[in-house]
């Protein structure tokens, strides 16, 4: 058997390279020589799932005090959240109340705090001048929209009062916005 300069070299340097990485790539290269060059050709692949955000700029809105004027027109306006929604497929936004009712704390002794102040007397809308809907404990689609990095929407709330059935007292209302991508 004759011996070639350098192959004992090499197959021993790729004996103990395979050796020393149990389960190695299948692909190898081999250089020798001064400015030798070895390249392999290698692919990467990946999966990209449905990625969807909501960003609130805040978790929580005070609605607008009412003054005798809002009890006389039986509602009063507030400018909610701006909700920005970045997806990478088509979404959409849903609203919903919580709960049926509002949650009430008495502040006014002998003037009991409406417990049946309902959900619906809460309206939102995605326009300072409406439409707008009476939130219900039901999702309803605020906003649908196609894939995108940044899209702002601000929601707009009325609040609806009656002189006779609501009380003096601290209201809150528990809102859910869900965004989904199908």
């Amino acid at each position: 058997m004759r011996r070639m300069p350098g192959l004992g070299v090499t197959l021993v340097a790729l004996l103990i390279g395979t050796a020393a990485l149990p389960g190695a790539a299948g692909a190898q290269c081999n250089a020798s020589g001064a400015g030798g060059t070895c390249n392999l050709a290698g692919s990467v692949s990946m999966t990209a799932g449905r990625v969807i955000r909501l960003q609130m700029t805040a978790a929580s809105t005070a609605l607008t005090p009412p003054t005798p004027t809002d009890f006389d027109a039986g509602f009063n306006a507030t400018t909610g959240p701006t909700l920005t929604i970045s997806s990478n497929a088509a979404w959409t936004l849903h609203i919903r109340s919580a709960a049926t009712f509002w949650t009430a704390t008495n502040t006014s002794p002998g003037a009991p705090a409406r417990t049946t102040k309902p959900a619906a007397d809460l309206k939102w809308g995605t326009a300072s001048g409406g439409p707008f809907s009476a939130l219900t404990t039901t999702d309803v689609n605020l906003v649908t929209g196609a894939a995108t990095a940044s899209s702002v929407t601000t929601l707009f709330l009325q609040t609806n009062y009656s002189w006779t059935l609501d009380t003096p007292g601290n209201y809150s209302l528990a809102v859910v916005l869900t965004l989904t991508s199908p």
